[in-house]
């Protein structure tokens, strides 16, 4: 992908007076009350928005929340006005809509500096199909357009890709920019020895990524519900593990493009394995080749630990995508906060550390540790579609630089 313009690159005259609509990712989750119960991704827009209104733009703030269908009370962007106006130090003014009169007007009223947040767009049909007029009316808001919504770049919405055809100049912001260079930099061109750790509970939802990855890394870790598919294609009993049992044959030949490749493919040597799927299920740890009937594996056990901590003790570059158990149970989290812990260890060490998006965000978050890492991708799909090696839409629409 070719490096793009960022926000970074216009100075005052670009920007002084001039209204710029910004595209940012508020899709936070909110409790029965309204209240916020995560604000990561209002924190992670802040910088983007305080170097406009710093070179006095009137910012005109787009988002989605949810899956509304039609306009939605319950996913209106209102109760996050509070919380953006406290974190940027302004009154954020908040309009009902995000296209017609109204909205025009705030906009014209706006001062250099100004806030203004747009009702959530997916209110309208349009912005998921990319409709064109609705991109203008959108656009018609602002004199240029920036993109910081990294988690939804890999749509093709009016309000991600669509505006930019009528806006310029079209940049990055400072999230979508550093995800880019993170994501896409590390993949291109990682220090090396590089490794990948791949885990999830399935394959097929994984293949892209491990496929995209054998090209490029010198180790690959597997774990996760996915480890079952590949220890049954190898001949093992699995118990009542989680199969796909369509994917047999694949596992095979990705162990064996691993060995053509030269890449040093690790699965987990032992397993913990329940009695049922429950937080206070009976456990006990196994050798992979010894799960016994009517139990199911929930986490790599001790001794994989330890070999995957020891190889990735040899690494310079290290991503991170889906966690090595059911940790959401307490008892099967072990394996996947050893991983985090890791991980954050080698991160103090120099090792570039970047965590793709996802659940393994989520188990990071849990330990504690997010804020030792290189870099945490605030992008699940996207994320994933990049180091998959795909293109994506939101960012293709952007000026080169």
């Amino acid at each position: 992908m070719a490096t793009k313009k960022s926000v970074g690159d216009l100075k005052e005259a670009d920007l002084k007076g001039k209204k710029v609509f910004v595209r940012v990712d508020l899709n936070v989750p909110l409790d029965d009350n309204f209240n916020i119960t995560d604000d990561t991704r209002i924190r992670a827009a802040v910088p983007t928005i305080k170097y406009l209104m710093g070179h006095g733009s009137k910012v005109i703030l787009s988002s989605h929340l949810g899956r509304p269908k039609g306009v939605t009370p319950k996913y209106s962007l209102k109760p996050l006005v509070p919380r953006l106006s406290e974190l940027l130090g302004v009154e954020v003014k908040m309009a009902n809509d995000c296209i017609g009169e109204e909205v025009e007007k705030m906009v014209a009223a706006l001062p250099d500096g100004g806030v203004l947040l747009l009702e959530n767009v997916r209110f309208y049909k349009e912005e998921e199909k990319n409709d064109p007029e609705f991109a203008k009316k959108l656009a018609s808001l602002a004199d240029l357009y920036v993109n910081d919504a990294f988690g939804t770049a890999h749509r093709a919405h009016a309000s991600t890709e669509g505006v930019a055809k009528y806006l310029k100049p079209s940049v990055a912001g400072f999230l979508m920019q550093k995800e880019l260079d993170y994501l896409v930099g590390a993949v291109a061109n990682p220090k090396k020895p590089f490794a990948a750790i791949v885990g999830g509970s399935k394959v097929s939802t994984k293949i892209g990524v491990i496929e995209s990855l054998l090209a490029k890394v010198d180790i690959l870790i597997l774990g996760g519900g996915m480890m079952f598919t590949f220890y049954k294609a190898q001949g093992h009993a699995v118990g009542s593990s989680l199969v796909e049992e369509d994917k047999l044959d694949l596992a095979t030949s990705l162990l064996e493009k691993a060995k053509a490749k030269g890449v040093s493919l690790l699965l987990p040597t032992d397993v913990v394995v329940a009695d049922k799927f429950a937080a206070d299920a009976n456990s006990k740890v196994v050798p992979a080749s010894g799960i016994p009937d009517g139990w199911m594996g929930l986490d790599i056990g001790p001794d994989s630990i330890k070999t995957f901590s020891e190889s990735l003790d040899t690494t310079q570059t290290i991503i991170w995508n889906g966690p090595m158990g059911v940790f959401e149970f307490e008892k099967f989290a072990a394996g996947t906060e050893a991983v985090a812990k890791k991980l954050a260890e080698l991160s103090g060490k120099g090792v570039t550390t970047i965590i793709g998006g996802g659940d393994s965000v989520a188990a990071v978050e849990k330990a504690g540790l997010a804020d030792k890492m290189s870099h945490i991708s605030t992008g699940g799909g996207a994320s994933l579609e990049l180091l998959e090696g795909k293109q994506l839409p939101g960012v293709l629409a952007l000026n080169d630089a």
